[in-house]
């Protein structure tokens, strides 16, 4: 019989080689998917893109970062750049990567449909913000002008991405860069991001945690070589200053009736004989989600009646012109209320 520490070591051995070889986009088998499904015209289009990427911040890409955001060798990198060498898209000069003209056109072609689709995916389905990088990622390759042309036109033209990233014109204009890191942000000065950063995908996760998204307001308390602490969406959060800096803002001087850190409740606050009148659904909750609720005639203005809440406590029945809607907490917080009636 097998001792039992030698068995635990060996399944301990078993789950890391599976995780190894098939963990979700990560593992060596999703990722030798990847480089076969974009070898040719697709890995091309991903490499000038980085480099545009960082022509845009105004920093130096070389064969290192090229490789680490394709997830390809150094040697595969440099067999890249000398392919878009020969087509007339860079120009390398010892250690300097260059776009041509034709080479930075291209790269905002593909810069253009990987926001425009985000957007789209952002506005018009309930794909999670986890995912719209990567969904994008998987179909910018895919569009032909005339679906990207389309597609811009039923969204309205929109000028930014839910990033906050500019979206590049049909004639390849774009705008520059705004705001300045949360990070170097002055202490005491109310701000609005702006942009948040979508890679890498761990630091990414952590700025979605704290709610923090273009639009939203932070009041800044303290900024340390250790912490960056604000107040977001009525919490206190504290990021690293490394992740903080992965978060672009402005100064807020503007007026703030439209912030939503003015109002600290939410429709899920009430209880049963309790109403609210909607203020606004917050910025938040977007997509297929923002429109089931404005379809249930939650809208500003609207009155609204806790009646029961259910013997598990979630979800809650509420009284919305004149029907019964039942909705759970996590779609309660996302309505905000001015309370009109207190139960007695």
């Amino acid at each position: 019989m097998a001792d039992p520490v030698t068995a635990l070591v060996v399944a301990f051995a078993l789950v890391a080689i599976v995780a190894f070889l098939f963990w979700p986009h990560r593992g060596y088998y999703w990722r030798a998917q990847r480089v076969r499904r974009l070898g040719g015209r697709a890995l091309l289009e991903d490499a000038l893109k980085h480099l545009y990427n960082f022509e845009y911040r105004s920093q130096p890409a070389s064969v290192e970062s090229l490789g680490g955001a394709l997830e390809v060798s150094q040697n595969e990198a440099a067999d890249l750049l000398v392919r878009a060498e020969e087509r007339g898209l860079v120009k390398v000069e010892g250690a300097v990567i260059r776009l041509t003209p034709i080479g930075r056109s291209y790269a905002l072609r593909i810069i253009r449909v990987h926001r425009l689709y985000e957007h789209y995916l952002s506005e018009e389905t309930g794909v999670t913000e986890e995912d719209w990088h990567r969904l994008a990622e998987e179909r910018e390759h895919d569009l032909d002008d005339a679906d990207v042309d389309q597609l811009a036109f039923e969204m309205g033209n929109p000028a930014y991405d839910p990033h906050g990233d500019p979206i590049p014109t049909v004639d390849g204009e774009i705008a520059p860069q705004r705001g300045v890191p949360l990070s170097e942000a002055e202490v005491g000065t109310p701000v609005t991001v702006v942009h948040v950063e979508d890679e890498p995908e761990a630091v990414y996760a952590q700025i979605v945690a704290e709610g923090l998204q273009p639009g939203v307001r932070l009041d800044l308390i303290e900024i340390t070589p250790e912490r960056v602490r604000f107040w977001a969406n009525g919490t206190e959060c504290t990021l690293a200053p490394m992740i903080a800096s992965n978060v672009a803002v402005v100064s807020s001087t503007g007026p703030v009736e439209d912030e939503e850190d003015e109002f600290q409740d939410t429709l899920a606050v009430l209880r049963p004989g309790e109403s609210g009148e909607v203020v606004r659904i917050s910025r938040r909750c977007r997509g297929l989600a923002r429109r089931r609720l404005m379809d249930l005639g939650i809208l500003p203005g609207t009155e609204i009646l806790a009646e029961m809440i259910s013997p598990s406590g979630d979800p809650t029945a509420y009284r919305v012109r004149g029907a019964t809607v039942a909705l759970r907490k996590e779609q309660a917080l996302q309505i905000q209320i001015n309370r009109t009636l207190e139960a007695h």
